[in-house]
């Protein structure tokens, strides 16, 4: 794994032993709370050994990246400047996947730039989080509560990621540091997400046809639930898949291989 920076962006890299097998690269896109980290436990070393050159930024006040101190000032759109900055940069146009925030962001970014192809791995939906949020609140009104601690950098209870995080066994040791890795979130880039920047899905669609569109959700997903998910997949005029047992933390889950091989698998088809 190598660590680089692109103007003061921290961007994790992954690349096969010897030449990549695969001309395209992937950037993958990490959530709200979190930082490109997220991606190295296990899809960067994974995706690389499947002959990809991967990459994973930090958006803009996060993990290692500029200005963390300013978090706050940061935006979505700042976010899909980040993504532009990386991407052209990189050899080839990348392959997109987003994970939750990151698929909101990616989103936006296929608003005005095209790409050869996107996975939305639970992924805010171009209706934006109020569904989610009203859901959470009445449905889940503790897990509520502590997402919007952690946003303010508030401490929480491990349960609480858990329970945000995995329908499957989780070590306390591997919980504990996932909760050390997460931080605070942008309030202005959650507000963006909300209400103030939702994607246009014809703008979408004008630069990513829809079958070069993968949609990803898991079963026991609280913070963007499978309803979610299916309702993201119509709005782009393609079929969601929902990974039973699986819950929003997809990359993290101790069954990661599974949506991961189905990625590689969808790759195969769409991006030769």
């Amino acid at each position: 794994m190598n660590k680089s920076r692109f103007d003061h962006l921290e961007v994790l890299a992954h690349g096969p032993e010897g030449a990549a097998r695969k001309a395209t690269p992937l950037l993958f896109l990490h959530g709200a709370y979190t930082a490109a980290w997220c991606w190295q436990e296990h899809y960067l070393p994974h995706f690389a050994a499947a002959g990809y050159q991967c990459h994973a930024p930090s958006f803009s006040g996060h993990g290692g990246s500029r200005r963390r101190e300013q978090l706050d000032s940061y935006s979505i759109d700042d976010y899909v400047n980040d993504v532009a900055e990386v991407a052209a940069a990189l050899p080839a146009p990348p392959v997109l996947i987003g994970h939750s925030m990151g698929g909101f962001v990616v989103q936006k970014y296929l608003e005005k730039h095209a790409a050869p192809a996107a996975v939305l791995m639970c992924s805010v939906p171009p209706q934006g989080l109020a569904a989610s949020a009203f859901g959470m609140l009445f449905g889940r009104p503790g897990l509520f509560a502590d997402l919007n601690r952690l946003m303010s950098g508030g401490q929480v209870a491990l349960d609480s990621l858990r329970e945000a995080l995995f329908a499957q066994p989780v070590s306390v040791d591997d919980l504990a540091r996932y909760y050390r890795l997460a931080q605070p979130e942008s309030h202005r880039a959650i507000w963006d997400m909300s209400l103030f920047n939702l994607p246009h899905t014809g703008a979408v669609l004008k630069h990513l046809p829809a079958d070069r569109l993968l949609v990803l959700g898991a079963e026991h997903d609280l913070i963007i639930p499978a309803s979610l998910v299916e309702l993201t997949a119509r709005s782009y005029g393609v079929a969601a898949e929902i990974f039973p047992g699986m819950g929003h933390g997809l990359m993290l889950e101790s069954d990661w291989r599974k949506p991961a091989q189905r990625i590689i698998d969808w790759l195969e088809e769409r991006v030769p």
